[in-house]
């Protein structure tokens, strides 16, 4: 945490700044990225207990490491997350959930750095928090580092059987053997973004070596030979047949950044 605060004090104020867990919601273009990389995973990495029922997370640590880590201690909630294959800074940015469960219903507080590398303990009124959308309610940016989980007394046997209930759903529902950037898009209001998608008869398109994944269709998967760009291309795709069929707006849930090659 020194070391991270010490990097950003020395930053140019206008250097952009890309902070990366596993990726497993980022597509980066072709280009790249033209600024900084931080990358969290591996590097803040502690889990331990405040108290009996508060975990803490710093944001490298894997949401499926932070779900197991709960059950030994025999407290419930976050089980949903050992389905998320991303990383505790990646999961509070985005409200990240599965399966009826959403990160921050059970965040009682986090941890954050701003541009000048000043730490800060912060609470949820401090954000505007919405399905798979956080927003600070103050001006000024900052960056997630850790997380405060209040969670409920269980048993870990039961809590245990739920996560290995909830991650054999997955691997029956999701192309988690083929490399993907997790779900495309939002589900919209009423509705779920696959059911949309397959309706419109795009399971198995493919643009290049990028295609609909015929196990989930709001997953795109790369073949072998897909490029950023192919895979932003069918995107925009998904998006344009299911507004001109469905009349209904797809907003991404997916993160794409930097530039085009």
């Amino acid at each position: 945490m020194d070391d991270l605060g010490c990097f950003l004090r020395q930053l140019s104020a206008t250097e952009p700044l890309l902070w990366l867990g596993l990726g497993s919601n980022l597509l980066v273009r072709d280009g790249g990225f033209n600024g900084s990389v931080i990358a969290m995973s591996g590097a803040l990495n502690q889990l331990t207990l405040i108290d009996a029922l508060t975990v803490r997370a710093e944001a490298g640590v894997a949401c499926a490491k932070v779900a197991r880590f709960a059950a030994r201690a025999g407290l419930a909630g976050i089980e949903f997350l050992a389905g998320i294959p991303g990383t505790v800074g990646g999961a509070l940015a985005m409200n990240a959930g599965a399966h009826g469960g959403e990160t921050w219903q059970w965040v009682c507080a986090v941890e954050t750095f701003d541009r000048h590398g000043e730490r800060h303990l912060r609470t949820p009124q401090d954000y505007h928090i919405g399905y798979r959308s956080v927003q600070p309610r103050a001006a000024g940016e900052e960056w997630f580092v850790a997380a405060h989980f209040r969670l409920a007394p269980g048993a870990s046997a039961a809590i245990t059987a739920r996560i290995k209930d909830l991650l054999e759903r997955r691997n029956q529902t999701q192309p988690v053997n083929q490399p993907n950037a997790g779900s495309v898009f939002r589900n919209p209001p009423g509705d779920h973004a696959a059911r949309l998608i397959e309706s419109c008869g795009l399971k198995g398109l493919c643009i290049g070596g990028a295609c609909v994944s015929d196990k989930h269709a709001n997953f795109i998967v790369n073949t072998g030979t897909a490029t950023a760009a192919d895979i932003e291309a069918l995107i925009q795709k998904i998006a344009d047949t299911v507004q001109q069929k469905c009349s209904v707006p797809l907003v991404t849930e997916v993160r794409i950044v930097g530039e085009p090659s």
